[in-house]
């Protein structure tokens, strides 16, 4: 399977109908176009996943309802590097660390782009601590367990954007983040998945949040304490990492609970993670959990 870019989604007209192909302009970027209301063309593949896309059918659908580019069901539990941009580290005043910190998201908070919300819990509104964190995904494309950092690039697949939404209030509370971080829908992801072969240096990319279109966070990703090879690596020791497995990779400096004063989420807030070149931009509308 070959591609540059691929997306999931409902094609206009047929919301039940889901389908995976390419965007016909390889260089739209989809997020801010459907959050635009433009119409993005898609040439259509014969797969239904992004794990096995098959090939072009030849036909063409406009977006009508864009998702994540992988299902609940297709990245199982979701890996998670914290603390792994230098910058980030010292404006939270903790350590470099020396090996990557782990911590792991259910599968349900997986979660599609705009148009769907972004939901921030009931039960978390009244601390007012809800935060993004912009970061780059990986998404494998085989089973990998034991690999070395010189063969780890062999079981990406690909790229894509994500937003590690988390409520501080809970994870200061605590010493393990995973219930603070793990809410229903607190990894929205997408829209493209950006196959490996566009991102030959992944130090190149550069990362941006923005917050109601004010910059709030904005680093190269040569900022990363640990790099894509070395994370892969780590993760497979001893630990089988299905086909699918996401793995999100930290956030550089500039979260909202370190501005003065605080950037924190709430309803109606947008957030956009953009990562250029290539990945283009998720968009996220923040919605308070009825």
């Amino acid at each position: 399977m070959s591609f540059d870019r691929l997306v999931r989604f409902a094609p206009k007209g047929n919301d039940s109908n889901i389908l995976i192909g390419e965007p016909a302009d390889a260089s739209v970027d989809v997020g801010a176009a459907v959050r635009k209301g433009d119409d993005v063309q898609v040439k259509v593949y014969s797969g239904k996943s992004v794990l096995d896309a098959g090939s072009p059918t030849g036909e063409t659908a406009v977006i009508g309802r864009i998702l994540s580019p992988l299902t609940q069901q297709e990245v199982g539990t979701i890996r998670c590097v914290g603390l792994n941009y230098k910058k980030h580290a010292e404006e939270a005043k903790m350590t470099i660390p020396d090996i990557p910190t782990v911590f792991l998201k259910p599968p349900t908070c997986l979660a599609d782009p705009y148009p769907a919300p972004t939901i921030i819990p009931k039960h978390t509104i009244a601390s007012d601590s809800a935060d993004y964190e912009s970061e780059l995904a990986i998404v494998l494309g085989k089973e990998a367990k034991n690999v070395s950092e010189a063969d780890a690039l062999d079981y990406v697949l690909g790229y894509t954007a994500c937003n590690d939404i988390s409520s501080r209030s809970s994870q200061f509370a605590q010493s393990q983040w995973c219930y603070s971080k793990g809410f229903d829908g607190a990894c929205p992801i997408g829209p493209v998945l950006v196959a490996k072969k566009l991102v030959p240096d992944v130090g190149k990319l550069r990362l941006r949040g923005l917050k109601n279109g004010k910059v709030v966070q904005d680093s190269g990703l040569t900022d990363l304490i640990f790099s894509v090879e070395q994370i892969v690596s780590f993760l497979s020791q001893g630990t089988t990492l299905p086909k699918g497995t996401l793995i999100i990779t930290g956030t550089p400096a500039g979260v909202g609970f370190a501005h003065k004063p605080q950037e924190l989420l709430h309803d109606g807030d947008e957030f956009v993670v953009e990562i250029q070149p290539h990945i283009g931009s998720l968009y996220n509308v923040m919605q308070n959990e009825k």
